[in-house]
């Protein structure tokens, strides 16, 4: 099923806005024999095939499953969205598992501490300054000092919305100096990114730029990071240990990302490798609670993404957010409840124009001029 992720304002990066807010979060429901059901977020792209993999089989060796589920795809590639699937159906096996054990999935991979350190993340570049300032305003009342913004498509408006953010989170923390953070989603060629970040750093101390150029360029992300004295983060995007050794090897990143939608074992296995090379691991999503969990497990994690202050359409979340941290809950699994009512009720959108952080401009990285911001004039009737 697919629910959605309602933000009430315009959300998304260089690539695009979704103008309306509302963005698809599709769900995997896992049922088992003995009456448990296990929930995990990611696509559905040849699930029947995938799930093939795990038919029949006790979902408490999910380690071993993992592995079945990527064997069962390794001819057609076990990337992109088909690693999204594997890693929805991995999530769900993992809530499985907790949950027959009675225990919250935190508690079951060996964390010890229930709190999850996090940053805040607007997807912010759809709005005004005002906006902005207003957003990161009621992330600081929940004790977020640090806090990472989209840009890359004019040096001076990333200078000036960074210093109002900065602004906002210093006020907030009685003076002390906040995190700020940088994510372009591979808007730059190498020189660009280092001239942009450059020109920031003349009057901003970024503690990151993510995804200053291409996922796969570790000889360019590499270049960039000797270019600047941010630290470059990269990640989400890439799918599999073998998309990873290359950055690792060419000391091309320094904080390694994992995305959500890429599954709990998919995390524990980089942050072992990051962990081997001496990195910090931040996990990245819209409802990352499946990486809290496994956050709490792994010696190397540094902050993980909190965007929308509120679970999608149809969800509870037995966690909360105090003194900019995630608190998870003792629920077993990963403590999801959903409403499939409410969630079978709602009703869908309209088809999308061809446009969204979705979909990678056509002249991206090949921009000789800045470009206006991507503030959105109107809003979409709620």
């Amino acid at each position: 099923m697919t629910t959605v992720q309602e933000w009430g304002r315009p959300v998304g990066d260089v690539n695009g806005v979704f103008a309306d807010g509302a963005v698809p979060v599709p769900l995997v429901l896992v049922d088992t024999d003995e009456g448990i059901t296990g929930v995990g977020l990611g696509p559905h792209v040849e699930i029947e095939s995938v799930f093939a993999a795990i038919e029949g089989e006790d979902p408490r060796g999910v380690t071993a499953l993992y592995d079945r589920m990527l064997r069962r795809t390794f001819k057609a590639g076990h990337a992109g969205a088909v690693f999204g699937t594997i890693g929805a159906l991995d999530t769900a096996l993992w809530d499985i598992k907790a949950q027959a054990a009675d225990e919250p999935l935190w508690r079951l991979l060996g964390g010890r501490d229930r709190g999850v350190p996090a940053y805040a993340s607007g997807l912010d570049i759809g709005l005004t300054d005002d906006e902005l300032a207003a957003v990161y305003q009621v992330y600081a009342q929940y004790g977020l000092r640090a806090a990472k913004i989209k840009g890359g498509l004019d040096i001076e408006s990333d200078r000036r919305r960074l210093t109002l953010v900065r602004d906002v989170l210093t006020e907030a923390g009685h003076g002390a100096r906040p995190g700020l953070m940088l994510d372009v989603n591979e808007a730059w060629t190498r020189k660009q990114a280092v001239r942009h970040v450059g020109e920031l750093e003349r009057t901003l101390d970024l503690t990151w730029i993510e995804e200053p150029v291409r996922r796969w360029d570790a000889e360019g992300l590499a270049t960039v990071g000797r270019g600047i004295r941010a630290s470059v983060a990269t990640g989400e995007n890439l799918t599999g240990l073998e998309q990873f050794r290359p950055l690792l090897a060419a000391g091309a990143v320094d904080i390694v990302q994992t995305a959500v939608v890429w599954g709990v074992s998919h995390f524990l296995r980089v942050s072992a490798l990051a962990h081997a090379h001496d990195l910090p691991v931040s996990p990245i999503g819209a409802t990352p609670v499946a990486l809290l969990h496994a956050a709490t497990s792994v010696p190397n994690h540094l902050a993980s993404e909190l965007q929308d202050l509120h679970p999608p359409l149809g969800l509870s979340l037995d966690l909360h957010v105090e003194d900019g941290t995630f608190v998870l809950g003792d629920s077993p699994g990963l403590g999801i409840t959903i409403d499939e009512q409410a969630i079978n009720a709602f009703r869908r959108p309209a088809a999308r124009a061809a446009e969204g952080p979705h979909i990678r401009p056509e002249h991206a990285g090949r921009r000789l001029l800045p470009v206006a911001n991507r503030s959105s004039p109107t809003r979409a009737p709620r």
